[in-house]
């Protein structure tokens, strides 16, 4: 669904592989401008244009081999605990 920016929020749940590269990962879901890191691994991006797989195939350069990513287009229910970034954020993200 979309979002007060008219983005779409998307979960990003990724394993690093072999020869992953870490810091461009997270430079490219910083590159979203909208993002909160929910657990090491577990990231919410807003996405303007792009779609799942799109976002699939922007970051999946950066997993190495044998890396997994999962990418889920967000908008209808959540629940948390002890999140890593702040849940009045998440609540704005994830349930718009």
């Amino acid at each position: 669904m979309a979002n007060p920016l008219n983005g779409t929020s998307y979960i990003v749940s990724f394993e690093l592989g072999t020869g992953a590269n870490k810091e461009a990962l997270i430079a490219a879901l910083k590159s979203y401008g909208t993002w909160g890191r929910v657990t090491n691994e577990t990231w919410v991006i807003v996405a303007l244009s792009d779609n799942a797989a799109s976002v699939r195939d922007k970051l999946t350069p950066f997993i190495g081999t044998g890396g997994r990513i999962f990418i889920v287009k967000s908008g209808f229910e959540a629940a948390w605990q002890n999140a890593a970034c702040d849940s009045e954020w998440l609540k704005k993200y994830l349930e718009n």
